[in-house]
């Protein structure tokens, strides 16, 4: 066997310092940590990576439902313009019973009148005019009996009961 050689003056002062005998750190210990750091380090790997993936299917149906949402979207937008194209708001003022109007007059800021208006021409389509609502429901269009609860008094009169 080898033997130490002996330390002489500040060599031998420094090796008071340390522990006598030959010391060994302990191992269980060390490995034992580096085994919770390497589980750690995957479970958190593991962790973050679940998050992801659930991050990644919400923006997926995010995006399918935005697409959903923008074809609707354009779908009504198409019968909005079909609804307000000229032909299609004429012939529904047709049905209405609208006539088109005659020659319009203006007003200037001083009150004097700009044009010669001219009412709207006959028109044979507006002799069949529609029905009124109440013709429509089948009920007579009765005015309000003066005196009764249902008439309506003018402002500022008291009505006689």
């Amino acid at each position: 066997m080898r033997r130490k050689p002996e330390l002489r003056g500040r060599a031998a002062r420094l090796a008071r310092l340390f522990p006598a005998g030959a010391a060994r750190a302990a191992r269980a210990p060390f490995v034992l940590l580096v085994v919770l750091l390497l589980g750690g380090g995957l479970i958190g790997l593991l962790v973050l990576n679940s998050a992801l993936s659930e991050g990644a299917f919400k923006l997926d149906d995010l995006q399918k439902e935005t697409k959903a949402l923008t074809d609707e979207e354009q779908s009504l937008q198409r019968d909005i313009d079909a609804y307000s194209a000229p032909d299609a708001l004429q012939r529904r003022a047709r049905e209405l019973g609208m006539v088109p109007g005659g020659d319009p007059a203006f007003l200037a800021p001083d009150g004097t009148v700009k044009g010669s208006p001219s009412p709207a021409p006959a028109d044979p389509a507006a002799a069949r005019a529609p029905l009124a609502p109440e013709a429509l429901l089948g009920t007579p269009a009765v005015p309000p009996v003066p005196g009764t609860a249902s008439a309506t008094a003018a402002p500022g009169t008291a009505s006689a009961t």
